[in-house]
């Protein structure tokens, strides 16, 4: 299959625009995007390469005779039944890291947010409150230089991050679950079974890890009690990694000092939740890994991916 045979790539999404990144490229066969599931499942009878994410539903597969190649639009794959896929020789690959450094950076501006205290600011701005230094009792500002930060998933992300920190003069420890050393130069590794011990030294407590069995409810009410009492929790892996009602006796108690969370246990987080008003609580909405760069990486992918497929070279993120 050359570029003359792949007549054109087909792409469904509700919101990254494939079609319009592909046209910036000279050698790209022509695109035909939809953004809805009707209209996927219009043209995926045609469709040999599909580039998709949250639109799919396993049930296309039986309509679909064509299809050689799913490039996924995000990292989780969850929704593929990848043992049909693999009967069917239809390979699946997904985007992983092409947020990497947005997620990485989001990280980072959660804690400074944090240490700089940004979200009073900008709460006071609304209510056109001075606040200046030395006109309250509390903890001074904070430099992040000389503290201490424990990522927890130390995969492409958590390494980013952990460069980021070093670069800011932090002392670095890193967790995963696999036993393989660490990537990145000067990182402390943590072994999981000591994860507690380690949670006692750090100032800041950074989650990246994929959610499974082993880290749902990783952080209960027994890691926040062996965090220090100026410590803070900076969540951009998934929401259930952390126990929610454990997160919030802890930042009403004052156990822990603040968080900062990109992720929920459900989301969106219903306006009910306690969480929305916690005053030492900085909230985003899983927006960490959103960048002005994603169609470009997952198209950079799928370039890829359509050359070896021609070729029968090794694909990238392959899953299937």
């Amino acid at each position: 299959m050359s570029h003359h045979e792949l007549q054109r790539i087909y792409a469904a999404h509700v919101y990254y625009d494939i079609r319009a990144e592909l046209e910036k490229r000279p050698s790209a066969p022509p695109c035909t995007q939809v953004d809805t599931f009707d209209g996927l499942k219009a043209i995926i009878p045609q469709a040999e390469v599909l580039v998709v994410s949250m639109l799919w539903r396993n049930e296309l597969l039986d309509i679909a005779p064509r299809l050689r190649l799913i490039q996924s639009i995000s990292s989780g794959v969850e929704q593929f039944d990848l043992d049909r896929l693999k009967e069917r020789g239809i390979r699946l690959c997904n985007a992983r890291g092409v947020n990497a450094n947005a997620v990485a950076e989001h990280a980072l501006a959660l804690m400074l947010n944090l240490a700089r205290r940004l979200y009073e600011a900008r709460d006071n701005q609304k209510i056109a409150r001075w606040s200046t230094t030395g006109t309250d009792e509390r903890p001074r500002l904070q430099e992040l230089s000389e503290k201490k930060a424990l990522i927890v998933g130390m995969g492409t992300i958590g390494d980013r991050i952990a460069r980021l920190c070093l670069a800011l003069g932090m002392q670095v420890s890193g967790a995963r679950h696999s036993a393989r050393p660490l990537d990145v130069p000067g990182v402390t590794q943590v072994n999981m079974a000591d994860l507690h011990d380690a949670l006692h030294e750090a100032d800041y407590v950074i989650l990246t890890c994929p959610l499974t069995a082993q880290t749902e409810h990783l952080i209960d009410r027994r890691a926040f009690a062996a965090m220090k009492p100026d410590a803070c929790l900076i969540n951009i892996a998934r929401g259930r990694v952390v126990e929610e009602a454990a997160l919030i006796e802890a930042l009403t108690t004052d156990r822990i000092a603040g968080a900062a969370l990109d992720t929920y246990a459900e989301e969106p987080l219903p306006s009910f939740s306690p969480l929305w008003s916690l005053p030492n609580l900085v909230m985003t909405g899983h927006t960490a890994g959103e960048t002005q760069f994603y169609e470009r990486n997952v198209v950079d992918i799928l370039m890829k991916n359509i050359t070896a497929l021609e070729n029968g070279t090794e694909m990238t993120n392959r899953v299937v």
